[in-house]
Order: structure tokens, then C-alpha cells, then sequence
């Protein structure tokens, strides 16, 4: 009969920190097994020590190595699943022998622990259950002695190894943050927390709960002496704030001072279209405006491609609610802040410009100053790569029909067909909106030669960038999603040998 296997926690390094059961089940195991780095110096065993019985066998399961350098043919995590392999055939081969097996982990064995790879590898073939223990995370924001996070603040865990502008993006979104994963990422992380207006709020956990536990001020740590076993505690602002005061209103950030327009002297809006997607896209004078408001409003993905720096608010938002978006982002004009309003592609076509003139029209914000940047839209891109497919007339459209019923889209649609325009379709399908681009076709059908070329561009100018040519008839709706753009071409337009797209100057 096999043996049963515990993955157990062990906590963040105070021995008195197991829990009664992780304690009784060490005690009753025929085997512990163990990590350690290649030097065999096991903290989970050091702090599960007194804990193991006399005789019990003991199986050190040593990391080969601890940085992602190696010669492995399939690189860090390929020898990494290597040793997995060959650690969790070591455990099985006790358990097949009718031992009883407890994996020791520091913290808690599901929360970035170790443990997790042989339960994937072991857990389908026998009798295996998990003991939660005090995470890293509990143990570090005890040190600092701090609330963490109160009512509706929002806690993320971060690991150090992220690239400083997108650490620095979720530390400015979040309002309480922990970082694992220091050692040799410290610096990065105090650079990312300096971007985010965070540092000095930030503070330092060394060996939490163990005898040689430091707490400091990120800005006071020496770089040189910061081990893998620490972290860095953000705890959530206002702690004081009653939850009345909380729920009514969003996280306030600490007081900056208003950034005026450098010639008026005054607060401004800014819509700013952001491009396709590519940071090459986006043009040098959006990026300019970027690099000097001192807020970023926008839905979230949008305002999600900005990167965070020193004296940068980030306000995001959800879809569907521009105007209100919009209307926040008058009013911290009017308190005299440069405010950079966001879009994907061109902020005048489907974007945010014509929300931001709608909120100053019927609230009142007339007095405020608007400025408009253009960006490269999703038609031009999906265009460009196709070829010239918007080389005579065409019309851009939208299939969304949230904010204008179907059949003014159908007229239009039916106007543009029959006029023998290139049609480019923006929000073809969403989630919610599967029917909107099958009914397009049938409009077009009607009205245009089944032959007629049609394109069609999901994510272009990212990585997962798709182009389709192919004609009405043949149309599939059912491939279209939220992330294509559909191009129906005229009548005139031609496909080459190379299999471009393009659209003469001149009527066919």
C-alpha cells in the first residue's frame, strides 16, 4: 500500500510560527524531504528542526542552481523541469515503499513555493494533501507593523524580477503592494518604486519573524547586503480615513503640484491618440505631451501602455464610460492640471476626443482648455500591411451598436455598399455582439459581387498579428473578434501575385 504525501508550511522562518498540524504530521512522516540552494543550507528544514523525529529519513533536495544561467538545451526552466522530474521520482519511490512522506516549504507551499512542482507531478497517483502556513507576505507585513490594506483597497504581490516600467505601472495602480523576489533585483525594484511616487512609503523586510529580522526604509538599504529572503511592504495610504470616507471617494494620492501648460499657465485636457499598439507607433509628439502631464485618464489596457514616472497619476477606468472619464478629466484641468486623456489608435476616430467635447458641452466645461493629438489608427495599420487597400474612396464604420441602434448601422452600411466604397469595419464582435459582422455581409451581399476582397487584421503590430485576404462569399463571421478589423474593398480593387491588396486611384 503507498505511503500518503504532505506538502506542509513551515512559515516565513519564527519556529513558533507552524501551525499545531503542520507539526504533528512532520512528527508522524517517515520522511521529510526538504530544498536547499546548492550550497545544502535548508532554511525550511532550520526551521522545522526540532520538530522531526528521531530516525526519520531525511531527503535534501538540492536546486542546481539558483539564477536563470545554464547550459540546459532548453534553458533555466527546462533544467529546472529536469529536477522536478528527478525530485518528485525520489519521493515516489518512498511512497511506492509504503512511507509517508512530508515536503517541508517556507511560508506557505501553494504561495510561490517550490512544493507545487512535485504536487503537479505526484498528486494524481497518491493519497496527497496540502497544510496551509503563515506566508511571507503575513509574516513581513507583521514586522512592519503597518495595516496592510483596509476596506476596499486592492493588495498586489508583485515579483521583483518584472521590468522596472511595468513594476512601476502596477505599484502606481495598486493601493497596497508587497515585492518578493529581491537579492539582485533590489535596485530595480527602489527604481520602480521612485517612478511610481511610492518610495517613501515603501519599506524594507529582511528574514521576517526570524532572529536576524531588519525592517528599514527602502531608501535607507544598502543594495549590496539585500538577500533573496526579503521583501518590500507597501502598505495601502490614508490608514486613518473611516470606511464612510473611504467608500465614498477613490484613492487619494499624496498633493502634487499643478503642471499649467507651459505657455498659457493654465490647466489643460490633451486626448491623445495612442497608435495600434507598438510604442513605434505612437508619434513623437503624443509621446512629448506624455513625458509632461501630470495625469493619464483612460481606460485601463490605454492607460496600461503609458509608462510610470516620477509625478505621473494614472486614473483608469473601465469600457463604457467615457463621458464620465471625460468629465473627471475636465475638472482636474480646471483645478489648473495638464491632463493627457488616452485612445487607442486616433483619439478622433471611435475614441475619446468626441467624449471629452460631449462631458464639456452638457457639464459645463466649456471654459476649459482642449487640445486633440492625432495617432495612427487600426485602418491605416491593417491597411499598410495588406497593401493599399484605402487608395480610392472609403468610409470608416462602426458595427458597435451600443450607443446607435442596428438599423441606422444597416442604412449606412447599405448606403456604403451601394455607393461601391472601400469600407473599413471597426468593432466588428465583442463578446456580446456576435451577429452585428454575419449581418454586415448579408448588407453587403446584396449589394456587392460576392468576389468582392475583403481583409482582415487581428492585433496587427503586436506579436500575435494575423492578415487574411479573402472575399465575401468566403467569409467566415464566426472568425471575427474583438481584436480584428475588417476592411470590405470596392468593386476595382485588385489582389497582386504576392497576394497584396490595393485599391486604384481612379474609378474601374
Amino acid at each position: 500500500m503507498s505511503g500518503w504525501l504532505r506538502g506542509v508550511g513551515v512559515g516565513p522562518g519564527d519556529p513558533e510560527l507552524v501551525t499545531v498540524k503542520a507539526v504533528r504530521l512532520i512528527g508522524e512522516a517517515d520522511v521529510v524531504a526538504f530544498h536547499s540552494g546548492p550550497r545544502g543550507d535548508s532554511i525550511a528544514r532550520r526551521i522545522a528542526a526540532s520538530y522531526l523525529r528521531e530516525g526519520v529519513v531525511e531527503e535534501l533536495l538540492v536546486y542546481p542552481v539558483t539564477t536563470g544561467a545554464t547550459d540546459h538545451p532548453l534553458g533555466y526552466h527546462g533544467l529546472m523541469a529536469d529536477f522536478y522530474d528527478e525530485s518528485a521520482d525520489r519521493l515516489a519511490a518512498h511512497l511506492d515503499s509504503g512511507r509517508n512522506v512530508v515536503v517541508l516549504a517556507e511560508g506557505d507551499p501553494l504561495f510561490y513555493g517550490t512544493y507545487m512542482y512535485l504536487h503537479d507531478r505526484l498528486a494524481d497517483r497518491y493519497d496527497t494533501a496540502v497544510v496551509p502556513g503563515v506566508t511571507s507576505v503575513s509574516g513581513s507585513s507583521a514586522a512592519v507593523a503597518t495595516g496592510l490594506c483596509r476596506h476596499e483597497d486592492v493588495l498586489t504581490i508583485l515579483p521583483g524580477t518584472l521590468p522596472v516600467p511595468e513594476l512601476a505601472r502596477r505599484l502606481a495602480d495598486t493601493q497596497a503592494a508587497v515585492v518578493m523576489k529581491l537579492g539582485r533585483t533590489f535596485e530595480n525594484v527602489r527604481e520602480a518604486l521612485r517612478q511610481a511616487g511610492r518610495l517613501d512609503e515603501a519599506r524594507y523586510v529582511e528574514r521576517a519573524s526570524s532572529d536576524s529580522e531588519r525592517v528599514l526604509p527602502v531608501a535607507d538599504v544598502d543594495a549590496s547586503t539585500v538577500p533573496y529572503m526579503s521583501m518590500v511592504v507597501v502598505p495601502g495610504r490614508d490608514l486613518r480615513a473611516d470606511a464612510a470616507g473611504r467608500a465614498a471617494a477613490p484613492r487619494t494620492v499624496d498633493p502634487v503640484v499643478p503642471q499649467p501648460h507651459p505657455e498659457t499657465g493654465r490647466g489643460e485636457v490633451v486626448v491623445i491618440g495612442l497608435g495600434p499598439g507598438p510604442e513605434r507607433w505612437l508619434t513623437p509628439e503624443a509621446s512629448a505631451v506624455l513625458a509632461e502631464v501630470g495625469h493619464v485618464v483612460g481606460y485601463a489596457p490605454y492607460v496600461n501602455r503609458v509608462p510610470q514616472r516620477e509625478g505621473l497619476t494614472r486614473h483608469a477606468s473601465g469600457n463604457t464610460v467615457e463621458v464620465d472619464r471625460a468629465r473627471d478629466a475636465l475638472e482636474l484641468a480646471r483645478k489648473g492640471e495638464r491632463v493627457g486623456v488616452v485612445s487607442g489608435g486616433d483619439a478622433g476616430v471611435f475614441g475619446m476626443a468626441s467624449a471629452v467635447f460631449e462631458a464639456a458641452e452638457t457639464h459645463g466645461y466649456a471654459d476649459v482648455p482642449v487640445r486633440v493629438l492625432p495617432g495612427l489608427t487600426a485602418a491605416q495599420a491593417v491597411a499598410a500591411r495588406a497593401g493599399a487597400p484605402l487608395g480610392g474612396d472609403f468610409a470608416v464604420m462602426s458595427l458597435s451598436d451600443r450607443l446607435k441602434p442596428w438599423t441606422v448601422i444597416e442604412r449606412r452600411l447599405r448606403a456604403a455598399a451601394s455607393a461601391d466604397l472601400v469600407v473599413a469595419l471597426y468593432n466588428p464582435a465583442s463578446r456580446s455582439r456576435t451577429e452585428q459582422v454575419a449581418r454586415a455581409r448579408e448588407v453587403f451581399l446584396e449589394e456587392r459581387d460576392p468576389a468582392t476582397v475583403v481583409v482582415v487584421g487581428r492585433d496587427v503590430g503586436r506579436a500575435e498579428e494575423s492578415l487574411t485576404v479573402t472575399t465575401l462569399a468566403d467569409l467566415d463571421p464566426t472568425t471575427i473578434d474583438m481584436k480584428c478589423l475588417v476592411i470590405v474593398c470596392a468593386s476595382g480593387s485588385r489582389v497582386t501575385d504576392a497576394g497584396q491588396v490595393w485599391t486604384p486611384r481612379y474609378v474601374h
